[in-house]
């Protein structure tokens, strides 16, 4: 494990790391999610192995500290994340990013252009304000307080499914909360515009169970490699690993 700090206060996001080739492949998670859970079984398949792998762990989630005066912004985030990558020595990076990872490394890859040669994103957060689901917007649509301490954590703990619930329950709720409010107010530009203009190789996953992807047609215009995958939902990597390996192989 290894750790970087991210804020004036020296907290510290963490990671753990398993040494190979260059350039690095990092994966990122999801809302309520972490990065070993939802990764380590793919990047040690054969077709993957071998790379220098970083499975970092964004603030308030996982094994990272969680301060009560962070914003948890998808910004914030990425530069959370872009402290751990400067602080491993990486640059230029394949970024593996689910659902909010997908929207963070976007950001990240925006903003720091030095540290990402490529980016796979599943499921990714492309625009704000989403449909009213159980994950983000759920969660965004109590109150801050409501959720953190007057019962709104636990009932959403009781509805996500026994899989998100068990990672959900391991980040500090105030963060989870903050998070799902980054993702429902985007940026500017959106995340959907930053990954259009970006001129790295770019992958975008999308679970055939999930629906058809809003402006598919229009990312494909612009470069993106979009997959649509058969047999799976929001978590590719786990529904159909194979077709997820493939994509991550390129």
């Amino acid at each position: 494990m290894r750790q970087a700090s991210f804020d004036a206060r020296g907290s510290r996001v963490r990671w753990t790391e398993v040494a190979g080739a260059e350039p690095a492949r990092v994966y990122v998670h999801g809302l309520g999610a972490a990065s070993t859970v939802y990764h380590a079984h793919v990047a040690a398949r054969p077709e993957l192995a071998g790379r220098r792998s970083l499975f970092v762990d964004l603030p308030g989630h996982g094994i990272s500290d969680r301060p009560a005066d962070f914003g948890y912004t998808l910004e914030d985030h990425a530069d959370a994340l872009a402290a751990a990558l400067d602080a491993a020595g990486v640059s230029g990076a394949e970024i593996v990013g689910h659902s909010m990872g997908g929207a963070v490394a976007i950001v990240l890859a925006h903003r720091r252009g030095d540290l990402v040669s490529r980016l796979v994103v599943t499921e990714a957060n492309l625009d704000p304000h989403p449909p009213r689901t159980a994950g983000s917007s759920g969660i965004a649509s109590y109150e801050e307080d409501a959720f953190v301490t007057g019962g709104g954590h636990a009932r959403v703990l009781e509805h996500v499914g026994p899989l998100w619930a068990a990672t959900m329950r391991l980040t500090d709720p105030l963060a989870l909360h903050r998070s799902a409010v980054g993702l429902v107010r985007g940026t500017e530009p959106t995340m959907r515009d930053m990954l259009e203009t970006l001129e790295v190789d770019r992958v975008y996953l999308q679970g055939a169970l999930s629906g058809e992807l809003p402006g598919a047609e229009r990312l494909t215009a612009s470069g993106v490699r979009v997959v649509d995958v058969p047999g799976a939902g929001q978590n590719v990597m786990f529904d159909n690993p194979d077709a997820f390996v493939a994509a991550v192989c390129g």
